[in-house]
């Protein structure tokens, strides 16, 4: 199989050499697409709560922004402590703190434990966002659940916490994606 691009689809797979699968009885031939399906629920799901976001008020917000604020949590951190938690230079957590900030989903504040660093905090605004983004995935969990059955995406939830590892769980993903 060799991985070709087309004016249809990025990186399809090409499987001209359709040999037997009896290397791998256990094997349909399609183990590719599993990565791609599960980014592709990935996405439709980001790609649902921004648009529900933005119907309930948050029209600028970008998934790279949930990472961002999800980072910066309810206590606050530091713009190296946002750029270490996202897997990015401190330079490019320092932009994207500085876009929120724009946005009126964070503030620089003074470190009250040390008067030489600023920590950035989530204003009402950013609460307000993960807050909402919170109660969207509970609508999109649920239209899962009624499109695929309760038992299907609890089996599937049980099966993906069997083979993604607890580490896995990071907010990197978009440093990861990117390579850095």
């Amino acid at each position: 199989m060799d991985n070709v691009v087309d004016d249809k689809k990025v990186n399809q797979v090409d499987d001209s050499r359709k040999g037997d699968s009896s290397e791998n009885p256990e094997s349909d031939g399609r183990g590719y697409e599993l990565p791609l399906l599960l980014f592709a629920g990935f996405r439709t799901l980001i790609d649902q709560l921004h648009a529900e976001l933005a119907r309930q008020g948050h029209p600028d917000a970008r998934p790279a922004h949930g990472f961002a604020m999800q980072a910066i949590g309810m206590q606050g951190a530091s713009a190296s402590e946002v750029g270490r938690r996202l897997g990015v230079s401190k330079q490019a957590a320092g932009k994207t703190i500085d876009r929120l900030i724009a946005l009126g989903y964070a503030a620089r504040t003074d470190d009250p434990a040390d008067a030489r660093r600023k920590l950035v905090r989530l204003t009402p605004h950013g609460i307000d966002a993960l807050a909402r983004s919170a109660a969207i995935f509970e609508e999109l969990h649920a239209e899962w659940a009624r499109q695929l059955g309760t038992r299907r995406l609890r089996a599937m939830e049980d099966d993906l916490r069997t083979v993604v590892p607890p580490e896995a769980f990071r907010l990197d993903a978009a440093g990861w994606m990117g390579g850095s």
